[in-house]
């Protein structure tokens, strides 16, 4: 089997922000907190009343990408050369002779779904739907709502990481789905997935579900943080960024990713909980990006064997092989064999739990840790540190054309096998990008004209318009010069 996403696109999934924090983050969606009642015992014979509030507060979502290209250009080569390489201008335009007009191109992206939050215009769908196939934004998304009207929506914020974004309409009084607390779930309850699949708007498919927690997919990539809903309410290409609701017409998740050999709906679908969704969507409310907490440690899940070395008689926790030097963590007195099996009460069966819990609190936010060492049950307090988050378009996006950068630290270092966490990594690099030859992920970036790099706010400070720039990089394990030039 396959994972697919549900908007046709290549999967790219979810992760996860804080909840927690000593400043309120933002919150533009309606929280309904209060548990399903599951002791009815009455027949329904319809859930129309409930569905026709729900299905006029999820929107189609079109995005396209501008291309720029050039018109009685008889040479595309030798533009793109003068263009970026410094190649001389033709003698008839050194001389003022016209210049080849530049014409714009709208490249449709394809189709998605949203869910609106806010009566002024908040809308959280996936983070695939508002990308083009490089993974860079969009350049124009649209929203079409259920009574018809159209609106040009701005991106406040996306986070590839939990494969989820917040776009916005300047509208008034629009209908809105409440939030449910999704930590509340249990396998078997009822739950409706609404969207726009196949391009057929107001679509609504029947389930239950089927299993909590999904992680280790493969579909949001190594760095992915995937805590799915499993469903079998039929999600097909469109359904992306849609609305799984319960019985009461509640949020619980937005519909991300299907399992198929085909392509289509086999039963097998994936919604991020709203638990993560009010977290990511608080976080980008409130700056445009994500900031992850970081606790500073390495580790592992437990198997059979260590469980039984360590006296863990259920066999589940976090095992810390290493802790960094000056993290949080060791702060706090966290030691290598510590076994973690809480955060904040919440029981933590594996490494990947233990990533999730951490990752939806915010930077400074304080943590309990229970933890067996020993053999006995402590616990301890642990301040929270700063993972940092994806650049946004604006920076590391934007800054060479078609390729994306990231503030190196140590996971990303580990993830790319890099020596160091200094500098700048590069991510990722459009086939088409004009850099493609001398610029690939995995590239750490140390200087820029001979000065040291930090982070991406660094490199763009540094780097000099229309010239040739200098950078000092590291691939592969060797170090070296190159040299681009910035139009």
């Amino acid at each position: 089997m396959f994972a697919a996403v549900a908007g046709g696109l290549t999967v790219c999934a979810q992760d996860s922000v804080n909840d927690a924090s000593s400043a309120a983050p933002a919150t533009p969606y309606t929280l309904d907190s209060s548990p399903l009642d599951r002791s009815a015992t009455h027949q329904f014979t319809s859930y129309a009343p409930m569905l026709e509030r729900v299905t006029p507060a999820v929107v189609t979502v079109a995005t396209s990408s501008v291309v720029r290209v050039m018109r009685n250009q008889s040479d595309p080569m030798q533009e793109l050369l003068r263009r970026f390489y410094g190649l001389p201008m033709p003698e008839q335009r050194q001389q003022g002779g016209k210049a080849p007009a530049e014409e714009e191109r709208r490249v449709p992206n394809g189709l998605g779904s949203g869910v609106i939050i806010s009566a002024n215009g908040y809308i959280v769908t996936n983070n695939h739907v508002v990308s083009d196939q490089s993974g860079a934004a969009a350049d124009e998304i649209s929203i079409t709502l259920a009574d018809g009207r159209e609106f040009a929506a701005k991106l406040v914020g996306r986070d590839p990481q939990t494969d989820l974004a917040l776009l916005k309409i300047e509208a008034e009084g629009l209908p809105i789905i409440p939030m449910a607390d999704s930590d509340q779930l249990k396998v078997g309850d009822i739950v409706f997935a609404v969207g726009n699949p196949m391009g057929l708007s107001k679509t609504v498919t029947m389930g239950i579900v089927s299993a909590l927690g999904r992680s280790r997919l493969g579909i949001l990539g190594d760095r992915g943080y995937e805590d799915f809903i499993q469903t079998d309410a039929s999600i097909n290409p469109g359904n992306s960024g849609g609305a799984l609701v319960d019985a009461q017409g509640r949020l619980v998740g937005i519909n991300t990713a299907i399992l198929s050999r085909s392509g289509g709906s086999i039963g097998i679908g994936f919604a991020i909980p709203s638990s993560m969704a009010r977290s990511i969507v608080s976080s980008l409310v409130d700056s445009g990006r994500v900031e992850r907490g970081f606790l500073g440690v390495t580790i592992r899940s437990m198997d059979a064997a260590l469980a039984e070395s360590f006296g863990i008689a259920n066999g589940k926790g976090s095992l810390v092989e290493g802790v960094q030097e000056g993290s949080p963590a060791e702060k706090a007195g966290i030691k290598r064999g510590d076994v973690i099996v809480s955060v904040d009460g919440k029981a933590v069966s594996d490494d990947a739990e233990l990533r999730i819990h951490v990752s939806q609190k915010r930077p400074g936010s304080v943590v309990r840790l229970g933890f067996m060492r020993d053999g006995a049950l402590q616990s301890l307090d642990v301040t929270l540190g700063s993972l940092g988050g994806e650049a946004q378009a604006s920076d590391g996006d934007k800054l060479f054309e078609g390729v994306s950068l990231r503030d190196l630290n140590d996971e990303l270092a580990r993830e790319y096998g890099l020596g160091s966490a200094k500098g700048v990594v590069v991510t990722k690099v459009a086939a088409d990008s004009p850099f493609a030859r001398v610029m690939a992920p995995g590239m750490q970036i140390l200087e820029v004209n001979d000065k040291s790099v930090e982070s991406v706010a660094d490199v763009a400070r540094l780097l000099r318009k229309g010239a040739v720039n200098r950078l000092w990089i590291a691939f592969r394990g060797q170090a070296r010069y190159v040299a681009v030039r910035i139009p």
